[in-house]
């Protein structure tokens, strides 16, 4: 059919079922062409919804290249086609807002909405650039009243509604191009900041002019008033030129062991926030858009409560009353120590090069020992061996380098190769005035277990099993911190590098298809995850839902593995 009739057959569906049951609405499910006036797309209606009160409608748009008229210069490597994808989507979230009209009855009626925004650019499947054109995939709420389709509303949705926000938003010539190319550049810029630290020997850095801190604890944009620009000490200022913003200055965190300390309230944690999520890049404006981190840092901090599977946590808590054994440590119950050198071990095994750690949220007899204390307790009757008799041989010996925010002790002086201190968050070098404080550091304790990098682990299918009464998979995601599989309720809330829902959804599907290609030989955790990385990475996020979906964002290797290690029943082999 040519586009125009495909387009008058979605008419009559609509206006045919006006009244009439809300299941009527399966009749509109397929492909349509679409053309009024200058707007040209194909509109495929991928899932409907069986109720007003459930998840809303699928859909997809596609615009052939020579509509959409994206420049090739956007789009002609990976970084920059992401980066332009997610540009896209926040831009057809600014039109929804303008055009859609929203409420139109029962239940999601009347809503349109594509997944994504915040302050992160991530992979998703929301937005699809290829060399053939441009798809978008949004949901839709079909509007009823009292459980009837409500076929006219539909059709101002469809006719009205949809058009205007296809055309503000995907097509190139109706968009702001100038701020499209600073989205698509910016993005750049941190992916080469971020391949640039490993050149220049550091793990971060913090540009000048940077705004760290956040709106609030829970709004992730920028604090806009009373905010001090960011300024790094001579001594630690670094010089990079980026190829598009060209040269900038900032604070250089070199590999080793660093600290941060100062007052309460003086920025040490908002600085090592803006670290943590360093591994993102992030939208222009939001202040931290030239703030990067080693791709492969992680963390990590106590978790009182989560369930420990056969993890060797020996390295840091050895000889346990009654003979438990440490070296295949398993627990339902973790207490802060334990939890904390669990999550270092299943850092390392991950892959982790660089640990960032608070004081505020780890277990203090993790951290530190101090002199009176051994005196009162001896060594013998202490599983405990503290991470700053340690954090030096991570770094010496496994090249695993050390953030970490410390305000009560000045036992880590005698361990770290550089100390920032914060002083009403401006940064100051006191890196010599701490090691005129030091005192010469202790040989660890000899026989001290050592470190394992790649752990031969795998859990058993029981852990894996996504099914739920008389579903066979049985995935649902709340909230991004907590993930529903199968008769698992996993808790992420802790696991703090996790930032967006859309990352939790593909976790659940990755540990599904994980379960079913690689978990029957797996040898390691690990070793099965990074394959399944490489499938996402080869295949995109598609490769792991039944149907198509528009809500899923990639996560990293370091959280997809968090979430299956935290799955509580099951064996493990």
């Amino acid at each position: 059919m040519k586009p125009k009739t495909l387009m008058e057959s979605l008419r009559k569906k609509l206006l045919a079922l006006d009244g009439k049951g809300y299941k009527a609405y399966k009749a509109i499910s397929g492909e349509y062409g679409f053309s009024l006036g200058e707007t040209r797309f194909r509109l495929s209606i991928d899932h409907v919804q069986g109720d007003p009160f459930a998840l809303p409608s699928r859909i997809s748009v596609w615009l052939d290249m020579t509509q959409a008229r994206l420049p090739e210069s956007l789009r002609k490597n990976t970084v920059r086609r992401v980066a332009l994808e997610d540009f896209l989507g926040r831009a057809l979230r600014q039109a929804i807002g303008r055009f859609v009209k929203g409420r139109r009855g029962s239940g999601c009626s009347g809503e349109i909405s594509i997944a994504g925004g915040g302050q992160q650019v991530l992979v998703r499947n929301a937005v699809l650039i290829s060399s053939q054109g441009v798809e978008a995939r949004l949901t839709l709420g079909l509007p009823a009243e009292n459980r009837r389709a409500a076929g006219r509303e539909a059709l101002a949705m469809f006719f009205d509604e949809l058009p205007k926000v296809v055309a503000a938003g995907l097509y190139f010539d109706n968009l702001d191009a100038a701020r499209a190319e600073r989205h698509v550049f910016s993005v750049e810029d941190q992916h080469t900041l971020r391949h640039w630290l490993r050149e220049e020997g550091l793990v971060a850095f913090v540009a000048n002019g940077a705004h760290l801190p956040r709106a609030s604890g829970v709004d992730d944009r920028p604090l806009r008033n009373h905010v001090l620009p960011f300024a790094a000490p001579d001594s630690l200022t670094r010089v990079v030129t980026l190829p598009n913003a060209g040269r900038i200055e900032g604070l250089g965190i070199p590999a080793g062991v660093t600290l941060i300390v100062g007052g309460g309230f003086h920025g040490k944690s908002t600085l090592l926030r803006a670290l943590e999520y360093g591994v993102y890049d992030h939208i222009p404006g939001d202040g931290r858009e030239r703030v990067a981190t080693l791709e492969t840092a992680v963390k990590v901090r106590a978790e009182d409560g989560r369930a420990i599977h056969e993890v060797n946590i020996s390295p840091f808590i050895n000889h346990l009353p009654f003979g438990r054994d440490t070296q295949r440590f398993s627990t339902e119950n973790a207490s802060g120590s334990t939890s904390q050198a669990a999550n270092i071990i299943e850092a390392l095994d991950s892959g982790a090069e660089l640990l960032l750690i608070d004081e505020d949220t780890s277990a203090t007899n993790f951290m530190i020992r101090d002199e009176r204390m051994q005196r009162l307790v001896a060594g013998d009757k202490e599983p405990i061996t503290p991470l700053v008799r340690r954090v030096r041989e991570l770094y010496t010996a496994h090249g695993v380098s050390s953030v970490i925010v410390m305000g009560g002790s000045g036992d880590y002086f005698d361990v770290a190769d550089t100390v920032i201190m914060m002083d009403t968050y401006e940064p100051r070098d006191v890196t010599q005035q701490a090691h005129a404080l030091a005192r010469p550091i202790e040989d660890s304790p000899p026989g001290l277990p050592p470190f394992e990098r790649q752990a031969a682990r795998c859990p058993g299918p029981q852990a894996l099993d996504a099914s739920r009464g008389k579903r066979p998979v049985k995935i649902d995601t709340p909230e991004t911190g907590l993930l529903r599989y199968g008769r698992h309720r996993i808790d992420l809330s802790q696991v703090e590098q996790l930032i967006d829902i859309g990352q939790t959804r593909a976790i659940g599907l990755m540990i599904h298809y994980f379960a079913r290609h690689y978990a029957t030989d797996c040898r390691s955790l690990v070793e099965g995850l990074r394959r399944v990385m490489d499938d996402a990475e080869q295949f995109g996020l598609d490769r792991f839902s039944e149907y198509k979906v528009g809500n899923l964002a990639l996560p990293r290797l370091f959280e997809l593995a968090a979430a299956i290690n935290r799955i509580r029943e099951g064996e493990w082999r």
